[in-house]
């Protein structure tokens, strides 16, 4: 980040590429036949993020590793229900549907062809290096992502705050502190204590057994953090029910370690690239191959017309 008044626009691509192919008819095909719903409603939406919020600099951040094995050591149950195949060595294969799989190495193409930064890194989610970016941007920061996870970045000082699609990317949640305290009576951090209690079956974290999103809520209120908290059931002048007290207390070992689980890396070794909205496709002749190969239209000229603006 080359200076304090430069946006970042940090996207959780996979989360986008997703909502685009459920979003988009699978009658969008590639000369061929193939389904090209996927890259060619992610490209639809990287055109409209960047005329509805004019960032300097943008990272299309990706899954290295969906699953790292440093999280499902501490919590064996984490993402394991999204397993579609064990892997020996490597990232165990996601249960993807059949027609995205194959759109996946077409966005990463595109991306690269028009020059705009792709970045995962071994061992690391999405998320991780998302967070990471977060935490040496220097200037304003937009998370676009589909995942709720990421509210725990949220930071109004810092005027780091999450859009988060409810319609296309046309309408979007505009996440910062003032919201997170309205809907969930947390702030950034809090976030990631209340979802550590609450639980996330879709990303198989257990939780605490009874403490659902209110009650968690109301324990941070009182006591401020998890730490806070977990002090409290030891100190038996705290308010906390015998229930409450009971279950935080058994559920010791699953508090101590899910805070790295829950909480996004932010030391991931990013590489050195040139996150500056590119005006000119990177490389031209290869993004003209790409864009005849796959049929891909208006989406891709719209995109090219906005990023020259």
């Amino acid at each position: 980040m080359r200076g304090v008044t430069r946006r970042l626009m940090l996207l959780d691509t996979a989360s986008l590429y997703f909502r685009a192919y459920f979003g988009v008819p699978d009658s969008v095909k590639a000369p061929d036949g193939m389904p090209v719903n996927a890259v060619r409603g992610l490209l639809e939406f990287i055109d409209r993020l960047v005329k509805d919020h004019r960032p300097d600099d943008l990272v299309a951040c990706m899954d290295a590793d969906w699953r790292p094995q440093w999280r499902v050591d501490l919590i064996p149950s984490y993402k394991a229900h999204r397993v579609a195949a064990e892997a020996e060595t490597g990232p165990d294969e996601e249960e993807v549907p059949d027609t995205l799989s194959p759109q996946v190495p077409v966005i990463e193409a595109v991306l690269d062809a028009l020059g705009i930064a792709r970045v995962g890194v071994a061992g690391y989610e999405a998320d991780d290096v998302i967070g990471t970016f977060t935490g040496r941007a220097t200037g304003p920061v937009d998370i676009v992502t589909g995942d709720r996870d990421l509210y725990q970045l949220v930071d109004d000082k810092r005027e780091i705050r999450v859009l988060y699609p409810i319609k296309g990317v046309g309408l979007l949640q505009i996440t910062d502190e003032a919201w997170l305290r309205e809907r969930y009576g947390v702030d950034g951090p809090g976030y990631a204590d209340l979802a550590l209690l609450r639980g996330d079956p879709s990303d198989g974290l257990p939780g605490v057994p009874g403490i659902g999103e209110k009650t968690a809520a109301k324990l941070l209120a009182e006591f401020g953090d998890l730490a806070g908290i977990m002090a409290a059931v030891d100190d038996p002048k705290a308010k906390l029910t015998p229930s409450q007290r009971k279950r935080l207390d058994e559920s010791r070992p699953y508090v101590a370690v899910a805070p790295t689980v829950v909480k996004v890396a932010g030391d991931v070794p990013l590489p050195d690239v040139d996150v500056a909205l590119p005006r000119v496709p990177r490389a031209p002749a290869v993004l003209d191959e790409l864009a005849v190969r796959w049929g891909l239209g208006g989406s891709l000229h719209r995109l090219l017309s906005t990023l020259q603006v």
